[in-house]
Protein backbone atom coordinates (compact mmCIF):
# COMPACT_ATOMS: atom_id res chain seq x y z
CA UNK A 1 0.00 0.00 0.00
CA UNK A 2 1.27 3.47 -0.71
CA UNK A 3 0.60 4.59 2.79
CA UNK A 4 3.78 1.94 3.85
CA UNK A 5 5.94 3.42 1.90
CA UNK A 6 9.18 5.03 2.84
CA UNK A 7 9.66 8.64 1.47
CA UNK A 8 13.26 8.97 1.35
CA UNK A 9 14.93 12.19 0.02
CA UNK A 10 18.94 12.11 -1.07
CA UNK A 11 21.46 14.90 -0.35
CA UNK A 12 24.72 15.25 -2.32
CA UNK A 13 26.31 17.15 -4.57
CA UNK A 14 27.67 14.25 -6.73
CA UNK A 15 25.30 13.35 -9.57
CA UNK A 16 26.85 9.91 -9.98
CA UNK A 17 26.44 9.29 -6.33
CA UNK A 18 22.62 9.77 -6.44
CA UNK A 19 22.71 8.13 -9.02
CA UNK A 20 23.61 5.06 -7.59
CA UNK A 21 21.28 5.64 -5.02
CA UNK A 22 18.52 5.50 -6.71
CA UNK A 23 19.28 2.58 -8.44
CA UNK A 24 19.64 0.96 -4.97
CA UNK A 25 16.23 2.63 -3.75
CA UNK A 26 14.10 0.79 -6.89
CA UNK A 27 15.32 -2.55 -5.30
CA UNK A 28 13.66 -2.68 -1.92
CA UNK A 29 10.33 -2.85 -1.72
CA UNK A 30 8.54 -0.19 0.69
CA UNK A 31 11.30 2.55 -0.19
CA UNK A 32 10.42 5.13 -2.38
CA UNK A 33 12.30 8.43 -3.50
CA UNK A 34 10.67 11.58 -3.06
CA UNK A 35 13.54 13.73 -4.18
CA UNK A 36 16.96 14.76 -4.53
CA UNK A 37 19.39 17.97 -3.60
CA UNK A 38 23.03 18.75 -4.51
CA UNK A 39 23.49 21.21 -1.75
CA UNK A 40 21.98 22.52 1.91
CA UNK A 41 19.44 25.49 0.67
CA UNK A 42 18.36 23.47 -1.83
CA UNK A 43 17.62 20.30 0.26
CA UNK A 44 15.95 22.26 3.29
CA UNK A 45 13.63 23.86 0.34
CA UNK A 46 13.03 20.70 -1.17
CA UNK A 47 11.99 18.67 2.28
CA UNK A 48 9.23 20.99 2.96
CA UNK A 49 8.28 20.11 -0.47
CA UNK A 50 8.17 16.87 -0.83
CA UNK A 51 7.81 15.73 2.63
CA UNK A 52 10.46 13.10 3.00
CA UNK A 53 10.52 10.70 6.08
CA UNK A 54 13.80 10.10 5.67
CA UNK A 55 17.12 12.00 4.89
CA UNK A 56 20.20 10.61 3.12
CA UNK A 57 22.84 13.17 4.22
CA UNK A 58 26.26 13.82 2.73
CA UNK A 59 28.86 15.88 5.30
CA UNK A 60 30.59 17.69 2.43
CA UNK A 61 28.28 20.12 0.83
CA UNK A 62 29.09 23.29 -1.65
CA UNK A 63 27.27 25.90 0.16
CA UNK A 64 26.81 24.62 4.01
CA UNK A 65 27.89 21.28 5.34
CA UNK A 66 25.67 18.34 6.31
CA UNK A 67 25.55 18.73 9.81
CA UNK A 68 24.27 22.62 9.70
CA UNK A 69 21.96 21.11 6.74
CA UNK A 70 20.66 18.84 9.29
CA UNK A 71 20.35 20.65 12.29
CA UNK A 72 18.03 22.98 9.91
CA UNK A 73 15.70 20.90 8.50
CA UNK A 74 15.10 18.80 11.98
CA UNK A 75 14.69 22.48 13.19
CA UNK A 76 11.72 22.92 10.27
CA UNK A 77 10.64 19.68 10.28
CA UNK A 78 10.85 17.43 13.43
CA UNK A 79 9.09 13.99 11.92
CA UNK A 80 11.74 14.14 9.50
CA UNK A 81 14.95 11.40 10.05
CA UNK A 82 18.35 12.00 8.85
CA UNK A 83 20.83 9.91 8.57
CA UNK A 84 24.24 10.86 7.08
CA UNK A 85 25.97 8.80 4.63
CA UNK A 86 29.78 10.03 3.71
CA UNK A 87 33.09 8.87 3.07
CA UNK A 88 34.30 10.28 6.17
CA UNK A 89 34.81 8.56 9.90
CA UNK A 90 36.25 11.19 11.96
CA UNK A 91 35.07 11.20 15.53
CA UNK A 92 34.75 15.12 15.42
CA UNK A 93 32.44 15.19 12.11
CA UNK A 94 30.11 12.35 13.87
CA UNK A 95 29.80 13.95 17.18
CA UNK A 96 28.68 17.11 15.13
CA UNK A 97 26.48 15.29 13.07
CA UNK A 98 24.40 13.62 15.91
CA UNK A 99 24.41 16.97 17.76
CA UNK A 100 22.96 18.72 14.73
CA UNK A 101 20.13 15.47 15.20
CA UNK A 102 21.10 13.35 12.90
CA UNK A 103 19.96 9.53 13.90
CA UNK A 104 22.17 7.56 11.72
CA UNK A 105 25.74 7.94 10.15
CA UNK A 106 27.43 5.18 8.15
CA UNK A 107 29.83 5.41 5.64
CA UNK A 108 29.48 4.70 1.91
CA UNK A 109 31.07 1.04 1.60
CA UNK A 110 28.30 0.46 3.41
CA UNK A 111 25.87 -2.81 1.49
CA UNK A 112 22.62 -1.97 -0.39
CA UNK A 113 20.57 -4.55 2.82
CA UNK A 114 22.80 -2.71 5.54
CA UNK A 115 21.43 0.70 3.93
CA UNK A 116 18.03 -0.60 3.56
CA UNK A 117 18.04 -1.77 7.17
CA UNK A 118 19.27 1.46 8.68
CA UNK A 119 16.38 3.69 6.32
CA UNK A 120 13.58 1.15 8.09
CA UNK A 121 15.76 1.70 11.41
CA UNK A 122 15.53 5.70 11.40
CA UNK A 123 11.98 5.42 10.39
CA UNK A 124 11.33 3.33 13.33
CA UNK A 125 13.21 6.00 15.32
CA UNK A 126 16.17 3.50 16.22
CA UNK A 127 19.90 5.28 16.06
CA UNK A 128 22.26 3.62 13.23
CA UNK A 129 26.00 3.59 13.40
CA UNK A 130 27.76 2.02 11.41
CA UNK A 131 30.77 -0.08 13.41
CA UNK A 132 33.36 2.21 11.82
CA UNK A 133 31.37 5.22 13.49
CA UNK A 134 30.80 4.25 17.06
CA UNK A 135 34.75 3.15 17.63
CA UNK A 136 35.68 6.24 15.97
CA UNK A 137 33.51 7.87 18.52
CA UNK A 138 34.85 6.11 21.52
CA UNK A 139 38.37 6.58 20.60
CA UNK A 140 37.66 10.36 20.41
CA UNK A 141 35.94 10.44 23.75
CA UNK A 142 39.29 8.76 25.35
CA UNK A 143 37.28 5.71 26.23
CA UNK A 144 38.36 2.31 26.55
CA UNK A 145 37.68 0.27 23.68
CA UNK A 146 33.99 -1.65 24.01
CA UNK A 147 33.88 -5.15 22.36
CA UNK A 148 31.72 -6.13 19.77
CA UNK A 149 31.66 -1.97 18.18
CA UNK A 150 33.17 -3.84 15.03
CA UNK A 151 31.20 -6.33 14.89
CA UNK A 152 28.84 -6.56 11.35
CA UNK A 153 25.07 -6.92 11.50
CA UNK A 154 25.14 -9.80 10.38
CA UNK A 155 28.16 -11.08 12.87
CA UNK A 156 25.69 -9.99 15.94
CA UNK A 157 23.07 -11.53 14.53
CA UNK A 158 24.72 -15.00 14.22
CA UNK A 159 25.98 -13.89 18.03
CA UNK A 160 22.72 -13.79 19.12
CA UNK A 161 21.99 -17.07 18.08
CA UNK A 162 24.70 -18.44 19.37
CA UNK A 163 23.70 -16.79 22.88
CA UNK A 164 20.65 -19.14 22.64
CA UNK A 165 22.90 -22.04 22.52
CA UNK A 166 22.47 -22.96 18.60
CA UNK A 167 24.89 -24.95 16.43
CA UNK A 168 26.05 -23.92 13.16
CA UNK A 169 23.88 -25.76 11.55
CA UNK A 170 20.88 -24.22 13.37
CA UNK A 171 22.17 -20.99 12.87
CA UNK A 172 22.57 -21.44 9.15
CA UNK A 173 19.24 -23.05 8.96
CA UNK A 174 17.43 -20.15 10.78
CA UNK A 175 19.88 -17.36 8.29
CA UNK A 176 19.08 -19.16 5.59
CA UNK A 177 22.60 -19.48 4.27
CA UNK A 178 25.14 -22.40 4.38
CA UNK A 179 26.75 -24.08 7.57
CA UNK A 180 30.31 -22.89 6.21
CA UNK A 181 29.06 -19.23 5.61
CA UNK A 182 28.14 -19.74 9.59
CA UNK A 183 31.24 -20.81 10.81
CA UNK A 184 33.44 -17.66 8.84
CA UNK A 185 31.19 -15.47 11.08
CA UNK A 186 31.90 -17.35 13.78
CA UNK A 187 35.59 -17.12 13.33
CA UNK A 188 35.32 -13.46 12.61
CA UNK A 189 33.30 -12.99 16.16
CA UNK A 190 36.16 -14.87 18.01
CA UNK A 191 38.37 -12.50 16.81
CA UNK A 192 37.10 -9.81 17.33
CA UNK A 193 36.06 -10.30 20.50
CA UNK A 194 39.53 -11.37 21.44
CA UNK A 195 37.77 -15.02 22.78
CA UNK A 196 39.28 -18.42 21.95
CA UNK A 197 35.61 -20.45 22.33
CA UNK A 198 32.08 -20.46 21.69
CA UNK A 199 31.98 -19.91 25.51
CA UNK A 200 33.67 -16.74 26.06
CA UNK A 201 32.20 -15.35 23.25
CA UNK A 202 28.49 -15.87 24.82
CA UNK A 203 29.75 -14.72 27.69
CA UNK A 204 31.68 -11.78 26.78
CA UNK A 205 28.25 -11.40 24.78
CA UNK A 206 25.99 -11.43 27.61
CA UNK A 207 27.87 -9.63 30.30
CA UNK A 208 29.17 -6.74 27.78
CA UNK A 209 25.27 -6.26 26.66
CA UNK A 210 26.62 -6.98 22.74
CA UNK A 211 23.48 -8.45 21.93
CA UNK A 212 19.89 -7.98 23.70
Amino acid sequence: MMTDLIRVMLVDDHAMVRKGLVTFLKIFDGLLLVGEAENGAAAIKLCGEVKPDVILMDMVLPDMDGAETTRQIRRQFQHVQVIVLTSFKEGGLIKKALEAGAIGYLLKDVSADELARAIRSAHAGRAILSPEAAQSLVETANLPPVPGLDLTEREREVLALMTEGLSNIQIATRLGVSSSTIKSHVSNVLSKLGVASRTEAVTLALRSRIVP
